[in-house]
């Protein structure tokens, strides 16, 4: 199960591929943060400002290191491009990889990228952490572009951080050698949580608020974003959260496990028992690259970054309470393919009684499709919502809408395919793209979800027409927003699906500890 789910959040896919905004007039901007100043770029009103470092380069004898701050420089320093992706595997004819991601890769990518309006003032803040697994994509891509945001008067940060074995890693040289409550094994998380800190720093200087920031993430995004919700090293860096396909049980990871995985990845690349940590950070990178697992390792329950997993720390209301959205696709199942679960291989690992509450799914395909998206997706989500619900204002909700031109033949809304109507970046797709143009019902639907998450980021409350109002989800009254053709509130959506979803799942996730 552990395997799948971390198969399952690698599936952001070509649907964010890199795509580039129509050219447009820019005139240089300034900005003078804590590290210098930066000179990004100006078109009408969308200032933006690219491939800015907000910690030290994690190279050398920071690999495998707690992020350290980047080093002033003097003069200006340009912010107009994007910077390096962090290491991963890539296609080499240049198209995206499953996490949309492609070009040259550096283990120098610790960049983020602010789109601002101009002349903004105490702006709300949404900063986005994107999907792959945690070993693929980049903060760079085309669908993640900011301008809509901005011109509904939102400032985004998008960012990069360490992926793969180089961003999750656990080994028993490197836990001897951290001080006293350094966090350990999930540098990724790290960087996620330096970045925040950036923007508690520096994004006044753009006109942020600093107050009003709303972390948000989609895929592996969404399942870090519950990680940070529950990590004691994240607390006050957000005040709201959404989470798009994110999960939301895992069984916990022990220090150990990962010191295991990881002592067995670093011998394959040569580094046997007795290795120093200088030895390891001075293995060579494709051999480190080739030898790891290209998922990474499971995070660990450190007792510094994590105290204990994330399902636990719900269960227990051990989470930063601040306000929600939570929910999931119509059709997550598109990953089975793609991760080389078949229907057979689904069924089998389900029990009896769990599959009971599928009878009337016409088929194996069928039922298969319906448990993975509710067992990996859709029941986690409810059960996150539920917890979350006792300690702040929680919002559930369900994506089912489809393009217009796929919908003769697409079994329902893919995972990730919510991302360009959030995002409302048709126009910088790329790939996706595929010469297809949104239609008038599709840019509808784009304009009430995109508005549900600028009304949460500005206020806090998802309050979005011509949607309905959308009430707090609570246990009791059991309602979510269904985003399709229209925005409609379902009360015991999939109740007896999810409830034997639930069932089954909750007792291998150790929620007493």
């Amino acid at each position: 199960m552990r395997a799948v789910l971390r198969a399952m959040l690698g599936a952001t896919a070509v649907l964010v591929a890199a795509g580039a905004a129509p050219a447009a007039a820019v005139d240089p901007v300034r900005v003078q943060i804590d590290s210098g100043v930066l000179v990004g770029a100006g078109a009408g009103p969308v200032l933006s400002f690219k491939g800015v470092p907000y910690v030290a380069a994690p190279v050398g004898a920071l690999r495998w290191a707690s992020p350290k701050p980047v080093a002033p420089w003097s003069g200006e320093r340009g912010a107009d491009a994007y910077g390096a992706i962090c290491p991963q595997p890539v296609n080499a004819n240049g198209s995206p990889n499953a996490g949309g991601a492609s070009g040259a890769t550096s283990e120098d990518c610790l960049f983020l990228n602010v789109w601002t309006p101009r002349g903004a003032k105490h702006a709300p803040v949404m900063v986005w952490l994107h999907g792959g697994g945690n070993a693929l994509g980049a903060g760079s891509l085309g669908a993640y572009d900011g301008s809509a945001f901005v011109r509904d008067g939102v400032i985004l940060v998008t960012i990069n951080y360490r992926l793969g074995v180089l961003g999750f890693f656990g080994h028993p040289a490197l836990t001897k050698a951290a001080g006293a409550g350094e966090p350990l094994v999930a540098y990724g998380v790290m960087d996620q949580i330096a970045a925040l800190q950036w923007v508690r720093r520096n994004i006044a200087a753009f006109g942020g608020d600093p107050a009003n920031v709303t972390l948000f993430g989609e895929s592996a995004g969404g399942s870090d974003t519950l990680i940070l919700m529950a990590s004691p090293l994240a607390k006050g860096l957000f005040a709201k959260a959404i989470v798009e396909s994110g999960g939301g049980w895992a069984p916990p990871t022990s220090l150990a496990k990962a010191e295991a995985d990881g002592a067995a990845v670093a011998a394959k690349a040569g580094a046997l028992d007795g290795v120093t940590p200088d030895q390891l950070r001075a293995l060579p990178l494709d051999k480190v690259m080739a030898s790891a697992n290209p998922r990474g390792v499971d995070i660990a329950i450190d007792g510094r970054l994590l105290p204990r997993s994330p399902s636990q720390a719900f269960a227990a209301g051990a989470i930063a309470h601040v306000p929600l959205i939570i929910g999931s696709n119509s059709y997550e199942a598109s990953l089975m393919k793609t991760f080389d679960a078949p229907p057979a291989a689904i069924l089998a690992m389900q029990p009896a009684a769990l599959k009971a509450a599928y009878a009337d799914e016409k088929g194996d395909a069928a039922m298969a499709a319906a448990m993975f998206t509710d067992g990996f997706m859709g029941a986690p989500a409810r059960w996150i919502a539920a917890k979350a619900s006792a300690g702040a204002p929680t919002w559930l909700y369900h994506f089912s809408y489809v393009l217009d031109v796929q919908r003769p033949t697409s079994k329902g809304a893919g995972h990730a395919s919510e991302i360009p109507y959030v995002f409302a970046s048709w126009d910088t797709l790329g790939a996706i793209g595929m010469g297809l143009e949104p239609s008038p019902g599709d840019l509808a639907v784009t304009s009430t979800v995109h508005a549900c998450w600028v009304a949460f980021a500005k206020t806090g409350r998802p309050a979005c027409p011509p949607a309905p109002p959308w009430p707090n989800y609570t246990p009791a009254s059991d309602t979510l927003m269904e985003f399709d053709t229209v925005a409609t509130t379902r009360q015991h959506f999939r109740k007896a699906q999810l409830d034997a979803q639930e069932a089954h799942a909750l007792a291998t996730l150790e929620l007493g500890k």
